[in-house]
Protein backbone atom coordinates (compact mmCIF):
# COMPACT_ATOMS: atom_id res chain seq x y z
CA UNK A 1 0.00 0.00 0.00
CA UNK A 2 2.43 2.06 1.14
CA UNK A 3 4.76 1.21 -1.96
CA UNK A 4 2.07 2.11 -4.49
CA UNK A 5 1.76 4.94 -2.65
CA UNK A 6 5.30 6.53 -3.48
CA UNK A 7 5.13 5.34 -6.99
CA UNK A 8 2.23 7.08 -7.55
CA UNK A 9 3.20 10.39 -5.93
CA UNK A 10 6.92 10.02 -7.72
CA UNK A 11 5.29 9.77 -11.28
CA UNK A 12 2.42 12.34 -10.92
CA UNK A 13 5.25 14.73 -9.77
CA UNK A 14 7.66 13.61 -12.72
CA UNK A 15 4.76 13.87 -14.67
CA UNK A 16 3.44 17.65 -14.20
CA UNK A 17 7.20 18.74 -13.78
CA UNK A 18 7.47 17.67 -17.27
CA UNK A 19 4.45 19.01 -18.49
CA UNK A 20 4.96 22.49 -17.32
CA UNK A 21 8.80 22.62 -18.38
CA UNK A 22 7.76 22.14 -21.74
CA UNK A 23 5.27 24.71 -21.52
CA UNK A 24 8.34 27.17 -20.40
CA UNK A 25 11.10 25.90 -22.54
CA UNK A 26 8.59 26.38 -25.42
CA UNK A 27 7.28 29.70 -24.59
CA UNK A 28 11.60 30.92 -23.91
CA UNK A 29 12.40 29.71 -27.24
CA UNK A 30 9.31 31.41 -28.90
CA UNK A 31 10.80 34.68 -27.73
CA UNK A 32 8.82 35.03 -24.25
CA UNK A 33 11.22 35.52 -21.06
CA UNK A 34 8.28 35.40 -18.58
CA UNK A 35 9.12 31.48 -17.58
CA UNK A 36 12.36 32.30 -17.41
CA UNK A 37 12.27 35.23 -15.22
CA UNK A 38 9.91 33.33 -12.82
CA UNK A 39 12.63 30.51 -12.47
CA UNK A 40 10.02 27.96 -14.13
CA UNK A 41 12.59 27.18 -17.18
CA UNK A 42 13.75 23.99 -14.56
CA UNK A 43 13.13 21.03 -14.19
CA UNK A 44 12.94 21.05 -10.08
CA UNK A 45 9.63 19.93 -9.06
CA UNK A 46 8.85 22.48 -6.22
CA UNK A 47 9.05 25.57 -9.20
CA UNK A 48 6.07 23.48 -10.81
CA UNK A 49 3.90 22.38 -7.86
CA UNK A 50 0.71 24.15 -6.51
CA UNK A 51 0.04 23.54 -3.11
CA UNK A 52 -3.61 22.51 -3.58
CA UNK A 53 -3.35 20.99 -6.18
CA UNK A 54 -0.34 18.91 -5.21
CA UNK A 55 -2.90 17.98 -1.63
CA UNK A 56 -5.70 17.14 -3.95
CA UNK A 57 -3.75 14.65 -6.15
CA UNK A 58 -2.77 12.34 -3.41
CA UNK A 59 -6.12 12.76 -1.68
CA UNK A 60 -8.45 12.31 -4.46
CA UNK A 61 -6.39 11.49 -7.34
CA UNK A 62 -7.37 14.53 -9.60
CA UNK A 63 -4.76 17.77 -9.45
CA UNK A 64 -3.19 20.15 -10.70
CA UNK A 65 -0.02 21.66 -10.77
CA UNK A 66 1.13 25.44 -11.34
CA UNK A 67 0.31 27.44 -14.41
CA UNK A 68 3.40 28.35 -16.55
CA UNK A 69 2.85 32.24 -16.49
CA UNK A 70 3.29 33.65 -20.29
CA UNK A 71 2.92 37.12 -22.08
CA UNK A 72 1.36 36.72 -25.31
CA UNK A 73 2.66 40.25 -25.78
CA UNK A 74 6.35 38.94 -26.32
CA UNK A 75 5.17 36.36 -29.27
CA UNK A 76 5.36 36.71 -32.90
CA UNK A 77 2.28 35.61 -33.22
CA UNK A 78 0.35 35.62 -29.90
CA UNK A 79 -2.73 32.87 -30.81
CA UNK A 80 -0.02 30.28 -32.54
CA UNK A 81 2.62 31.13 -30.22
CA UNK A 82 0.64 30.26 -27.73
CA UNK A 83 -1.33 27.16 -29.28
CA UNK A 84 2.64 25.92 -29.55
CA UNK A 85 3.39 26.51 -25.91
CA UNK A 86 0.33 24.95 -24.70
CA UNK A 87 0.53 21.67 -27.16
CA UNK A 88 4.24 20.92 -25.83
CA UNK A 89 2.76 19.96 -22.47
CA UNK A 90 1.26 16.98 -23.57
CA UNK A 91 3.22 16.49 -26.18
CA UNK A 92 6.35 16.12 -23.83
CA UNK A 93 4.08 13.80 -21.61
CA UNK A 94 3.14 11.44 -24.69
CA UNK A 95 7.01 11.50 -25.78
CA UNK A 96 8.29 10.13 -22.58
CA UNK A 97 5.01 7.52 -22.30
CA UNK A 98 6.43 6.68 -25.58
CA UNK A 99 10.37 6.32 -24.11
CA UNK A 100 9.91 4.56 -21.17
CA UNK A 101 7.35 1.95 -23.20
CA UNK A 102 10.26 1.41 -25.68
CA UNK A 103 12.47 0.67 -22.92
CA UNK A 104 9.76 -1.77 -21.25
CA UNK A 105 9.67 -3.68 -24.79
CA UNK A 106 13.44 -3.90 -25.46
CA UNK A 107 14.65 -4.32 -21.72
CA UNK A 108 13.56 -7.34 -19.55
CA UNK A 109 12.87 -6.30 -15.96
CA UNK A 110 14.01 -8.56 -13.04
CA UNK A 111 12.17 -6.29 -10.98
CA UNK A 112 8.40 -6.22 -10.35
CA UNK A 113 8.68 -3.02 -8.40
CA UNK A 114 10.77 -1.60 -11.16
CA UNK A 115 8.16 -2.47 -13.58
CA UNK A 116 5.46 -1.18 -11.84
CA UNK A 117 6.98 2.29 -11.70
CA UNK A 118 7.60 2.07 -15.59
CA UNK A 119 3.69 0.79 -15.76
CA UNK A 120 2.59 3.87 -13.76
CA UNK A 121 4.34 6.42 -15.44
CA UNK A 122 3.83 5.27 -18.42
CA UNK A 123 -0.46 5.51 -17.66
CA UNK A 124 -0.15 9.04 -15.65
CA UNK A 125 1.24 10.50 -18.50
CA UNK A 126 -1.07 9.51 -20.92
CA UNK A 127 -3.87 10.58 -19.14
CA UNK A 128 -2.45 13.68 -18.43
CA UNK A 129 -1.69 14.43 -21.93
CA UNK A 130 -5.32 13.63 -23.08
CA UNK A 131 -7.34 15.29 -20.18
CA UNK A 132 -5.29 18.37 -20.79
CA UNK A 133 -6.61 17.72 -24.68
CA UNK A 134 -9.87 18.67 -23.78
CA UNK A 135 -10.76 22.35 -25.18
CA UNK A 136 -11.79 23.92 -21.84
CA UNK A 137 -10.15 26.35 -20.25
CA UNK A 138 -7.89 26.36 -18.30
CA UNK A 139 -6.32 23.30 -19.51
CA UNK A 140 -4.35 23.55 -22.46
CA UNK A 141 -6.86 22.30 -25.02
CA UNK A 142 -9.05 25.54 -24.87
CA UNK A 143 -5.18 27.29 -25.94
CA UNK A 144 -4.77 25.35 -28.44
CA UNK A 145 -8.33 25.86 -29.80
CA UNK A 146 -8.30 28.98 -30.01
CA UNK A 147 -5.11 29.05 -32.39
CA UNK A 148 -6.73 26.81 -34.78
CA UNK A 149 -9.98 28.93 -35.04
CA UNK A 150 -10.32 31.54 -37.85
CA UNK A 151 -9.60 34.85 -36.69
CA UNK A 152 -12.98 35.94 -36.96
CA UNK A 153 -14.08 33.45 -34.47
CA UNK A 154 -11.66 33.59 -31.99
CA UNK A 155 -13.11 36.32 -29.70
CA UNK A 156 -16.35 34.81 -29.45
CA UNK A 157 -14.95 31.50 -28.64
CA UNK A 158 -12.65 32.92 -26.22
CA UNK A 159 -15.54 34.65 -24.50
CA UNK A 160 -17.49 31.31 -24.81
CA UNK A 161 -14.36 29.80 -23.01
CA UNK A 162 -14.09 31.95 -20.51
CA UNK A 163 -17.77 31.90 -19.14
CA UNK A 164 -18.71 28.58 -19.52
CA UNK A 165 -15.55 26.32 -19.22
CA UNK A 166 -15.41 26.28 -15.51
CA UNK A 167 -19.23 25.30 -14.95
CA UNK A 168 -18.79 22.31 -17.61
CA UNK A 169 -15.65 21.04 -16.35
CA UNK A 170 -16.69 20.98 -12.86
CA UNK A 171 -20.12 18.74 -13.91
CA UNK A 172 -17.66 16.60 -16.04
CA UNK A 173 -15.92 15.96 -13.06
CA UNK A 174 -18.03 15.52 -9.98
CA UNK A 175 -18.83 11.72 -9.81
CA UNK A 176 -22.46 10.58 -10.77
CA UNK A 177 -23.59 7.09 -10.07
CA UNK A 178 -19.57 6.81 -8.54
CA UNK A 179 -18.30 7.51 -12.21
CA UNK A 180 -17.66 11.10 -13.48
CA UNK A 181 -18.24 12.14 -16.94
CA UNK A 182 -15.02 12.87 -17.89
CA UNK A 183 -13.45 9.44 -17.51
CA UNK A 184 -16.47 8.26 -19.69
CA UNK A 185 -15.48 10.77 -22.53
CA UNK A 186 -11.69 10.20 -22.03
CA UNK A 187 -11.02 6.82 -20.95
CA UNK A 188 -11.06 4.96 -24.48
CA UNK A 189 -9.07 7.45 -25.81
CA UNK A 190 -6.36 6.58 -22.92
CA UNK A 191 -6.99 2.76 -23.37
CA UNK A 192 -6.55 3.07 -27.00
CA UNK A 193 -3.22 4.69 -26.46
CA UNK A 194 -1.89 2.51 -23.80
CA UNK A 195 -2.71 -0.35 -25.58
CA UNK A 196 -0.82 0.33 -28.13
CA UNK A 197 2.15 1.14 -26.01
CA UNK A 198 2.43 -1.10 -23.41
CA UNK A 199 3.81 -4.78 -24.52
CA UNK A 200 1.57 -7.08 -22.92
Amino acid sequence: MIISFLIFAFSIILAITIHEFAHALVADKLGDPTPRAHDRLTLNPLKHLDPLGTISLFLFRFGWGKPVPIDPQNLKNPYQGQLFISLAGPLSNLLLAIILSLILRFIPFTSSLLFSFFFTLISLNVTLAVFNLIPLHPLDGSKILLGLLPEELRLSWTQALTQYSTPILILLILPIAGKSLISTLIFPLITFILNLLLPF
